[in-house]
């Protein structure tokens, strides 16, 4: 394993849906154990990048090699975890259950389980039906199922919509934990207060990535102290690229 390459390297991807392009000549590169936010409008390509990460989405040109693996490869199956929007949990499944069913494809089992649930705030639900639960709540059963396989790339689609201000600072606080032992994780947002949680930027607009820096980097390029000003910036002045 060559942990000085990049987990995610992707070279001119270009991904078409019907008559539109979806992304556009997207490079980028993800260092391993960092936290890098994807953010941008709704619509402008964040789900569909993620999707090609995970080998997902069919691309019309372009690369993009996971932990030196083309994406999609069946080596990376248990290398990677990805948490989509809409929860894929299994109703008539206990919190516990749901967990457990993940765990045991992944090869591991016992306190990992509860100590997982523990971990996205769910503790106190553990032995309640999924069914039963709120949308919020379906999502962190969701994130548990990815996270209980101890996964080396986790991918995250907008993981805390939905969420009360001390859940979210909490998850975030697990995610800095994660990243501290090594984990890539790579989470989407459109809110751009969460972008000060992470250790890397793509900003994202029309199926293009507008810029690749950290948070301190975006407000020096552009002047900006707030970040959502600074992202504004860029698109009203046509700044960019990669940094």
């Amino acid at each position: 394993m060559n942990h000085s390459s990049p987990a995610v390297d992707i070279r001119d991807l270009n991904v078409r849906r019907g008559p539109h392009r979806a992304l556009e000549g997207v490079s980028v590169t993800i260092p391993r154990g960092s936290i890098t936010g994807l953010l941008g409008p709704s619509g402008c390509g964040k789900t569909t990048l993620m999707r090609c990460v995970v080998g997902t989405q069919i691309v019309e040109s372009g690369t993009v090699t996971v932990l030196d693996r083309p994406a999609g490869d069946v080596s990376l199956r248990r290398r990677v975890g990805y948490v989509t929007q809409a929860p894929s949990v299994y109703l008539d499944l206990t919190v516990a259950e749901n967990v457990t069913y993940f765990a045991v494809l992944y090869g591991t089992s016992g306190a990992v389980v509860d100590e997982t649930i523990a971990a996205v705030g769910l503790g106190s639900h553990a032995k309640q039906h999924a069914g039963s639960l709120s949308g919020g709540q379906l999502g962190r059963v969701s994130l548990a199922c990815a996270l209980v396989g101890d996964p080396e790339l986790l991918v995250l689609d907008e993981p805390t919509v939905g969420l009360d201000p001390v859940l979210r600072v909490e998850l975030w606080e697990h995610f800095h934990s994660l990243a501290a032992r090594g984990v890539t994780l790579l989470i989407s947002s459109h809110v751009m207060d969460e972008a000060d949680r992470c250790s890397r930027l793509l900003l994202m607009r029309e199926g293009r990535v507008l810029a690749q820096l950290t948070p301190g980097e975006l407000r020096e390029q552009t002047g900006e102290s707030q970040l959502e000003d600074a992202f504004l910036r860029l698109i009203r002045t046509g700044e960019g690229g990669a940094a």
